[in-house]
């Protein structure tokens, strides 16, 4: 059954992201946006790759974990009579602790350095969405715990993860506006331009995949005002195939170990969330906003 879903996502994605991707570089082309450039698109495509290989490396062996946690389920979500019940509160669910997975990516510096890859692209374009941070599937698992401990099936997890990053990653686009109505409860591209924005009052907004109400709930919300700059506050200076990946471990090495400073300090380089320094040379987005809104209001 569930090789059966996963047959069907396949056939069912790869048109669909042929046909809208294919349209969205014509229309850039057409309408002289420049959305999209090769050396983006290809870096796109190399980072892709290696979080695939990666996840299919490693699959059996979360799927290992949550089947062994399956077993000490406390909950019978799993036996609730409806079965569209069970799909919508799955959808909730799982799209609630991806919000955290999200949130902690972005908040502590060690999950961070994984991530960064997703947002040093200075481009938004629907391939983005396929940059992945290649070493996720390595911990994003431990998140979906909770659900098979509440009686989730571990299958129909990774099922909705996928069905939830299909639709995550058509929103990597500049060509849809505002949606309305749909803007107060679900991530909309709108939504999403802001999150990959270095803009200092966009950073750190907007974790959820599908569902915008997580942030709007836990103070991560900002609605799209000013034009998006993406990338990231120090962009990359160098796109080799290495340092795309490691260059913000690179960053903490130098952090550790080249720079004098007491131990909790040390720590708060790698678990503290980034930008935080103890000299004061760089600042976290919180310091970026508060000194910006210190500068508007004297």
């Amino acid at each position: 059954m569930n090789e059966f879903r996963e047959a069907f996502l396949i056939k069912l994605t790869i048109p669909v992201y042929s046909l809208v991707i294919g349209l969205e570089i014509l229309f850039s082309y057409l309408h002289h946006k420049k959305y999209y450039s090769a050396k983006g698109l290809l870096s796109n495509v190399y980072l892709s790759a290696l979080n695939f290989i990666l996840d299919v490396l490693v699959r059996g062996v979360c799927l290992a974990v949550l089947w062994y946690f399956y077993q000490f389920k406390f909950v019978g979500i799993d036996k609730v009579g409806h079965p569209i019940a069970y799909w919508v509160v799955l959808l909730l669910s799982q799209d609630f602790m991806f919000y955290w997975l999200h949130r902690v990516d972005h908040f502590c510096r060690l999950f961070w350095a994984v991530h960064i890859t997703h947002h040093s692209s200075q481009e938004f374009n629907l391939t983005v969405g396929f940059r992945s941070s290649v070493f996720q599937p390595l911990y994003r698992f431990f998140y979906f715990i909770p659900l098979v401990l509440v009686g989730f099936d571990p299958l129909d997890i990774m099922f909705m993860y996928a069905v939830t990053q299909i639709y995550g990653i058509l929103i990597h686009t500049q060509y849809i506006g505002k949606l309305g109505f749909l803007e107060w409860f679900l991530s909309t591209p709108s939504h999403h331009r802001v999150h990959h924005a270095s803009n200092i009052k966009y950073l750190d907004k907007n974790m959820g995949m599908a569902l915008i109400i997580w942030d709007r709930m836990f103070g991560t919300f900002q609605k799209e005002e000013e034009e998006a700059i993406y990338g990231l506050t120090n962009n990359l200076k160098s796109y080799d195939p290495i340092n795309m990946v490691f260059h913000e471990w690179k960053n903490i090495y130098n952090d550790l170990f080249k720079k004098k400073a007491p131990i909790k300090a040390k720590l708060l380089y790698v678990f503290g969330p980034p930008g935080w320094s103890h000299d004061g040379r760089s600042k976290t987005s919180r310091e970026l906003r508060n000194e910006r809104q210190s500068k508007s209001s004297a």
